[in-house]
């Protein structure tokens, strides 16, 4: 009967995903494909171009969410949380709750913030998350529909929550991969209460569930540390895993062609290996005592990092949290995959189509649009494949776009898009053996956000600035 129940659920929501096409309604839009295919957004947009407004926001990462004349954000703002709602037609602030919060979760003063995560909505209510509160649902003029409290996240590291809450079905799911004791969790939309939770033994992750259609049965896709699983909906049983994932993931799984693609990247192997302990000590163990403190990196890169590598959590770094770093990124492959469906339990290299091992990304997820897997590594470099066969079109190809990467790719009306964290945005032409460069712009602001494609719009985040462009 819970099967049944959850099968009409799952018939409504199709229903509701051929309305949300039009709109985006979560992180990266709809089953955070970054894709729109009714979107026609002006090829060419920045500061002064096809601008149609901006408006001031509150700080935060987390990414435009477009229903129908709303648009909703998460923010941050004089030490307290809030949900945010705009007009699309001028950026009018149209309401603002505050979270209640009694503690906030740690997080990376420079790489990250308490309101990261991007919201989700079904067209009459949407949904926020907060690493420091839980979940929370309001419906369209900002009344609390209900609210579903957590316990404090505590990341690795304390770099802060990452991912965001995805409607599925009739359930509202989030990944909760921490520290310790992470889960994937399932709540009613309509009620908040919990469906199902389910333990991952897996250290921090900070992408986003995807649903994926495997050969017909419908299965949740969360990527994470070494492997990849995927879960029953209706009881959030694990039905399968692929190992050889990179140590950690910041990315989110895309499906296209009847496949599910991931790409992923962290740093201690291939093009960056972990550091030895003696030589981080050579630059920041002033007083020569065998242990980095946080004294002695005041004002350094390594000063916003130092927790991730306190490994132990005693409040140094030794050659001991070094090794252990070391041993445990060493067990990481960084890969391009594309997995077939039908599999069941542990699966093997059989359940890959192909993978690819160069210019992979770190924090931007792929994009698969019109038979192409798109991926943009640090230092601004794109790589394109054929989604089928795995065959390079182009690879690590510059983009005149120098710089880290935050923001995922999105695509529509024939055109990609790729934005730098140090604000430049680059326009490029689907496909092609080498990518074409339409149009670029420079923002000249930090910029993690993944922009939004609605009707002839794009919405666009910058720290401070809500942009609305269009023709």
């Amino acid at each position: 009967m819970k099967r049944l129940i959850f099968s009409a659920f799952l018939f409504l929501a199709t229903a509701r995903a051929f309305a949300a096409e039009a709109w985006w309604p979560q992180f990266r839009g709809p089953n955070c494909s970054g894709v729109s295919e009714t979107a026609t957004p002006p090829a060419e947009f920045g500061p002064g171009t096809n601008q149609l407004w901006k408006i001031a926001v509150p700080s935060g990462p987390s990414s435009p969410v477009v229903w129908d004349d709303r648009i909703f954000l998460t923010g941050f703002e004089d030490g307290k949380l809030e949900v945010l709602c705009y007009a699309r037609k001028d950026g009018k602030l149209l309401w603002k709750r505050p979270v209640p919060t009694t503690k906030l979760e740690e997080f990376n003063a420079t790489e990250g913030s308490p309101a990261a995560s991007s919201c989700v909505t079904d067209g009459k209510r949407v949904v926020s998350y907060f690493g420091s509160y839980g979940l929370v649902c309001h419906d369209f003029s900002g009344k609390e529909l209900w609210h579903h409290p957590l316990p404090l996240a505590e990341t690795a590291g304390g770099f802060g929550s990452g991912g965001s809450p995805v409607l599925i079905g009739d359930l509202i799911v989030l990944n909760r991969d921490m520290a310790k004791s992470g889960s994937l969790l399932a709540v009613h939309l309509k009620t908040g209460k919990l469906a199902w939770e389910t333990h991952r033994e897996i250290p921090q992750s900070f992408g986003t569930p995807i649903l994926w259609k495997d050969n017909g049965v419908n299965e949740i896709v969360m990527s994470g540390s070494l492997k990849i699983k995927a879960y029953d909906p209706v009881t959030g049983a694990e039905r399968w895993s692929l190992a050889g994932m990179p140590s950690f993931t910041c990315t989110t799984p895309v499906v296209g062609d009847g496949l599910l693609y991931f790409a992923g990247w962290s740093p201690g192997k291939g093009d960056s290996p972990m550091p030895s302990f003696a030589q981080m000590a050579a630059q920041f163990d002033k007083n020569k005592d065998g242990a980095i403190t946080p004294d002695e990196v005041k004002g350094t890169w390594l000063e916003s990092f130092f927790r991730a590598q306190d490994v132990n959590g005693d409040g140094k770094i030794t050659a001991e949290d070094t090794a252990a770093m070391r041993a445990m990124m060493s067990k990481g492959e960084n890969v391009l995959v594309a997995i077939r469906p039908g599999g069941h339990g542990e699966l093997s290299t059989n359940n890959v189509a192909w993978k690819q091992t160069r210019g992979l990304p770190y924090v931007p997820s792929p994009l698969y649009y019109r038979g192409h897997i798109y991926v943009v590594k640090d230092g601004g470099m794109l790589s394109c494949y054929d989604a089928k066969s795995g065959e390079t079109s182009y690879q690590q190809e510059r983009l005149d776009a120098i710089g880290n990467y935050y923001a995922s790719p999105v695509a529509a009306d024939g055109r990609v898009i790729v934005v730098s964290l140090n604000g430049k945005v680059t326009v490029i032409e689907a496909g092609g053996t080498a990518p074409k460069i339409l149009h670029q712009a420079d923002f000249k602001e930090r910029i993690a956000a993944t922009p939004a494609l609605v009707g002839q719009q794009i919405y666009l985040r910058t720290p401070t600035t809500l942009y609305a462009f269009g023709k």
